[in-house]
């Protein structure tokens, strides 16, 4: 079975077609929101979107066979190490997709887009897939409950990241012509990204509880401010705060919480890179020896966040006043 796991490749396969149908599901998206086709055409459309679910269906499920696979093979559950835990969110990240799907298809194809991307990270060479034996540590039963939990709710927090990104673009794009179409898909992906971010919260704050157990039983207590235990707390609190931003004037607005659940993303991936590969502590993957050195991507990255963010923001006032002297 481990020569046939080997040699099938299975989440570098499954990662290329995520990218492939999520490409081929965007592309339909966009045209239906820009274009307006004819009824025509959008009937030929929406059987292109139905086979490519199917398909994608099938690829998800190949993607689990792969996770199954490898659980058999090493013994144990198949979230053990970072490499596991970046194909398993990618697995995740694409369940969560089918479960919003009916609202609409550009939530499966985000998913995808994020899954592919994880998938694709977890193939350099900052993570080893070698199966290896379970360090002392993680022979627990903890391992399938508080691991599965926490990893989980990075994906539907991934989720809901990538959707907010969706609208970012859409605020980049609406105009007077087409501001109807893409505010109703703005509202409707605003909402979907709110209950995702809702259930990756909860099952964030259980993981993290559960942890705090399994501590306990490891070390001999509950919390001992290590920095994946600080960090995790930190995910809790900035994904609670953007929860209530509907509370807070002047921030309840929906390009003010699509904007903060796209950076809010950044306190899981630090939570999980950084922590894990950066800093020292009892959860690191890499011997992290406490020096921050980001790469220059990263910085690249962060700076087109920014500027897209700042654009979209201008031009969402710029187009919420227009509407308003129409009115």
């Amino acid at each position: 079975m481990e020569v046939s796991y080997n040699k099938m490749e299975i989440f570098k396969n499954a990662g290329n077609s995520y990218i492939l149908f999520s490409l081929i599901l965007l592309i339909i998206f966009f045209i239906r929101v820009f274009f307006n086709p004819s009824e025509k055409s959008d009937r030929r459309y929406s059987i292109i979107g139905k086979v490519i679910f199917v398909l994608m269906g099938i690829i998800f499920l190949y993607h689990g066979a792969g996770l199954v696979m490898r659980s058999m093979i090493s013994g144990h559950a198949p979230w053990s190490d970072g490499y596991e835990a970046m194909v398993f969110i990618a697995w995740v990240i694409v369940l969560a997709g089918f479960i919003f799907s009916r609202v609409s298809v550009v939530i499966l194809a985000a998913a995808a887009l994020l899954a592919w991307f994880f998938i694709f990270v977890s193939q350099l060479n900052l993570l080893d897939p070698e199966i290896t034996p379970l360090q002392p540590v993680l022979k627990s039963y903890w391992l399938m409950i508080h691991v599965a939990i926490i990893t989980s709710s990075y994906g539907f927090l991934g989720l809901g990241f990538i959707i907010s990104f969706v609208n970012i673009i859409l605020y980049l794009t609406r105009s007077t012509r087409n501001g109807t179409e893409v505010t109703k898909n703005i509202t409707v992906l605003t909402a979907v990204s709110e209950m995702t971010i809702t259930i990756g919260l909860f099952m964030l704050t259980i993981g993290t509880f559960l942890g705090g157990i399994w501590a306990n039983e490891s070390w001999g207590r509950y919390w001992g401010w290590d920095p994946k235990e600080t960090w995790a707390l930190v995910s809790v609190l900035v994904y609670a705060i953007i929860l209530h931003f509907r509370y807070i004037p002047g921030l309840k607005g929906k390009f003010a919480f699509n904007a903060a659940a796209m950076w809010g993303y950044a306190a899981i991936l630090f939570t999980f890179f950084g922590v894990n590969f950066i800093l020292v502590g009892l959860h690191s993957y890499a011997n992290g020896d406490g020096s921050v050195n980001l790469p220059g991507y990263v910085w690249v990255t962060i700076a087109i966040f920014l500027l897209l963010t700042i654009v979209a923001g201008v031009r969402n006032k710029k187009y919420l006043k227009t509407q308003r002297e129409l009115l």
